[in-house]
């Protein structure tokens, strides 16, 4: 079985091997999306705390905390998340049973798990 580590190579191998068009359309790849994971997680089924994007950015204090609690809060429902800064921005990547899916899947999927389906306007206040 993979690492952690190992896991979060191959997604920076694969990061690096994109063009710059190929890294804009990387799911979920901006501290705004990851503000909202906390918000969508928040409301799904409460495993994390609600995040406006200064709290999650790279450069505030106490960041590394809050994504590594978005991270744990996707695990609660299935989903491998990796939340990092590299270089070249700030990515998300998104993963089931070892497949790469988008955030909007991951989503998706959590909801199915839950149960519990909501709209934007349900979790996004």
């Amino acid at each position: 079985m993979a690492t952690r580590e190992d896991k979060l190579k191959k997604i920076n191998d694969e990061l690096e091997a994109m063009s710059d068009d190929e890294l804009s359309m990387v799911a979920g790849g901006t501290k705004e999306e990851c503000a909202n994971d906390s918000r969508f997680l928040n409301s799904l089924n409460g495993s994390c705390d609600r995040y406006g994007t200064y709290k999650v950015s790279p450069s505030t204090p106490g960041s590394d905390a809050r994504r590594e609690e978005i991270k744990n809060a996707w695990a609660t429902v299935g989903i491998d998340a990796y939340l990092y800064t590299d270089a070249y921005g700030y990515f998300n990547a998104y993963y089931l049973n070892g497949r790469s899916i988008t955030q909007q899947q991951a989503r998706e999927h959590a909801m199915n798990v839950t149960g519990h389906h909501m709209t934007e306007s349900d979790w996004n206040w």
